[in-house]
């Protein structure tokens, strides 16, 4: 693979089951070392979209290559190239964490195995915990096996399936730091989640709702893109004011956060002078808001329509 090319680089791709269709029309590009994170409610297709771009799954349409290799055709070679953390801990539960990693070492037939497990082992923090066993491990050690077996091989990319999901705070942002220092090292990362902090620690964003790609590109630049007016709307009962606030004509959406409200809409004049007259009349308080990315996927995802709905 040339290092001018984008290590995913795919257009189209789609995948059904039976008459669903769970990706319709999937285009997406990424540079080496890039991090780019995957977005979208459950049942978007995000995993289905991994699981096509590190050869589990073969789509039905579109085209495209992931690391220099046809994505229809050539998923054997994509595999031996990408490490894949499931969204479950798939390691041996009764084997000691050194024992997994020797054992996934067998499997990709690494070359100087030892010395690539003690490598594994010291660079992610789990050499003293080497002899203990998988299945005793709290969340954040078994995220920490997950993704030292995920480089045993050395990938140059890596597909993160909601990788800290049912993690504590502290080894999220642990989590997080490994990421950076790998991709600083050229390895590129796509990586699903539902959390907006780790979105905006991305260098881009795809936001995906049933099947289909809904917006990409850096934070900001989809921030910008929606065109939202955001206001903070504060003051006493304001909880209890968010259904009358969304009858509001140029409201087009109400979402709580802490003791304030965040409401917004693209008409930010009329939104401006219909909100000036609410909070006089119910003795709250407005303060002009930035939107953020979850102000904006959550205006992304009312657009969005589930085909299975009737």
């Amino acid at each position: 693979m040339n290092r001018s090319e984008n290590v995913i680089d795919v257009h189209g791709l789609q995948k059904r089951f039976g008459d669903k269709t769970v990706v319709d029309g999937l285009s997406l590009q990424l540079r080496e070392g890039e991090i780019h994170g995957f977005l979208g409610p459950n049942g978007s297709g995000k995993t289905t979209s991994i699981r096509m771009l590190c050869g589990l799954l073969t789509p039905d349409g579109g085209s495209g290559r992931c690391l220099g290799h046809d994505v229809l055709r050539e998923s054997a070679a994509i595999k031996r190239e990408v490490g894949y953390m499931t969204q479950r801990f798939s390691l041996w539960d009764d084997l000691s964490i050194e024992e997994n990693l020797h054992f996934v070492g067998r499997m990709f037939g690494v070359v100087g195995r030892r010395q690539r497990v003690e490598r594994a082992l010291e660079g992610l923090g789990l050499g003293g915990r080497r002899r203990q066993l998988a299945g005793t491990l709290s969340g954040g050690w078994k995220q920490r096996l997950a993704l030292a077996s995920c480089l045993m091989h050395e990938p140059r990319l890596l597909l993160l399936d909601e990788p800290t999901a049912g993690v504590d705070p502290k080894a999220r942002r642990d989590f997080w730091e490994e990421i950076h220092r790998l991709s600083a090292a050229g390895i590129t990362v796509l990586v699903s989640t539902h959390y907006m902090d780790e979105a905006e620690r991305c260098h881009r964003l795809s936001y995906l709702a049933y099947g289909r790609l809904l917006a990409t590109g850096r934070g900001a630049e989809i921030v910008a893109a929606q065109g939202l007016s955001t206001w903070a709307v504060s003051g006493d009962g304001v909880e209890r004011l968010s259904e009358a606030l969304r009858q509001l004509p140029a409201v087009e959406q109400v979402a709580s956060f802490g003791t304030q409200l965040h409401v917004s809409g693209r008409d930010a004049t009329r939104l401006q002078a219909e909100l000036a007259r609410f909070v006089a009349a119910h003795g709250l308080r407005m303060d002009a808001a930035r939107p953020s990315l979850e102000d904006v996927f959550m205006h992304l995802m009312q657009g969005a329509r589930d085909p299975l709905e009737r």
